[in-house]
């Protein structure tokens, strides 16, 4: 790269790890607000609160970068342009792609970095946080329960028991389960203990019954065991099938080829293949915010309202075509033969900007050729009309002598 190109690579490239840091904070505090109920009513420290809001964060990255690399790129070139460095840049007869070589440089590199938070950081960070999920729900039995109270660690789900031992064993256990509208039961027993078997955790209870009601208008029925086992995955219906993973848990290999035994991809077979194509076309939109950038706000200007309106038209356009990809998403996994589109779209915003751009080049190449005709005629028809003054005045002065 040429030192232009260097300088404007090593500004987007500075801008864009601020702007993804900032943005990443912002969204980790609000994932951290929705997971506070870990440490108030749940019984977890601040540290496990940091771990499992860190791992949901590259769930979120394919939307994030690329919308980082759009504000870096616009805040580049504006600053270019701010400081009429553009403005030479095209008086000196070099094109946009001076000054697009460093950007798209740049959006290949943060396309590979989705691609990388896609196959592989992504699925890693959500069965780590599967498990922590896990932990917490058990640890809500052996720590929050507070004996002589009832406890709700989530909505429709109660615990209560009258007292707790010195080796973690609970007395005058119940737990009432109504999150299934069509299915009210609760569980009564005289002991209780939890058993970590990896890789679930389970509820052995002993001495006790089962209370079960499928409908409101039918009589409970009541079942009495020594001796009954829980799954605690049971009381979070978001880690149930524990060795099922939901498919954006899962990495590429297990997406191109699930096993026969899954549930989940004999129930929803269409989110398997959207997810899939999903991964492989979110790379595709940091190249296509980089050219709309370009596009938008890659050429020298001169006034204030144009830029502004082309800056504005730059997100809506960026936007509009990440709103698009994520409503295509759903369709695929409705409709196996709209795939085309997940990627049609994001090249569509690469191309446009880019036939943009090269009609831009030829215009103004054109009117760079047709300058230096214009400035000659115009020369040439000074000189004659500085002939022909000059023959007048002559001819008058030989009027006047004769």
């Amino acid at each position: 790269m040429t030192i232009f190109e260097r300088y404007v690579f090593r500004q987007a490239g500075g801008a864009l790890l601020i702007i993804l840091l900032t943005l990443s904070g912002i969204v980790w505090v609000a994932l951290a607000l929705r997971q506070l109920n870990v440490v108030t009513s749940q019984g977890q420290d601040v540290w496990m609160l940091f771990k499992m809001t860190t791992l949901a964060l590259p769930n979120l990255m394919a939307i994030i970068a690329p919308f980082s690399l759009l504000i870096a790129a616009i805040h580049t070139l504006n600053r270019l342009n701010g400081d009429s460095e553009l403005i030479v840049l095209t008086a000196s007869g070099a094109t946009v792609w001076k000054a697009a070589r460093p950007l798209i440089l740049l959006s290949v590199l943060v396309a590979l970095g989705v691609a990388f938070v896609n196959h592989l950081a992504m699925p890693w960070s959500l069965r780590l946080l599967r498990e922590y999920i896990v932990q917490v729900r058990t640890d809500v039995l052996t720590q929050v329960i507070q004996p002589g109270q009832f406890t709700s660690p989530e909505s429709n789900l109660t615990f209560h028991i009258r007292e707790r031992t010195l080796n973690g064993e609970l007395l005058g256990l119940i737990v009432h389960d109504t999150r299934e509208k069509s299915l009210s039961q609760s569980y009564l027993a005289e002991r209780g203990i939890i058993v970590k078997h990896a890789p679930s955790n389970y509820l052995v209870m002993t001495n006790g019954h089962i209370v079960r009601r499928p409908e409101k208008n039918e009589p409970a029925r009541i079942v009495a065991f020594d001796k009954y086992a829980v799954d605690l995955d049971q009381f979070e219906r978001k880690i149930a099938d524990d060795d099922d993973f939901k498919p954006r848990e899962r990495y590429l290999g297990e997406l191109l080829n699930p096993e026969e035994s899954s549930g989940r991809y004999k129930r929803q077979p269409g989110k398997f293949r959207a997810e899939l194509h999903e991964r492989n076309s979110n790379p595709l939109y940091p190249i296509a915010f980089a050219m709309i950038a370009l596009a938008a706000v890659g050429q020298a200007h001169s006034t204030r309202q144009s830029h502004i309106k082309q800056v504005t038209t730059a997100f809506v356009l960026a936007a509009a075509l990440r709103l698009g990809g994520l409503a295509l998403n759903n369709v695929v996994a409705l409709d196996a033969s709209t795939v085309p589109l997940l990627y049609g779209l994001p090249l569509a915003g690469i191309l446009v900007p880019l036939w943009m751009m090269e009609r831009a080049r030829h215009r103004l190449a054109r009117s760079r050729s047709l300058l230096p005709s214009f400035i000659g005629d115009g020369l040439s028809r000074l000189g004659e009309a500085v002939r022909r003054l000059a023959f007048a005045v002559a001819g008058a002065r030989s009027a006047r002598s004769g």
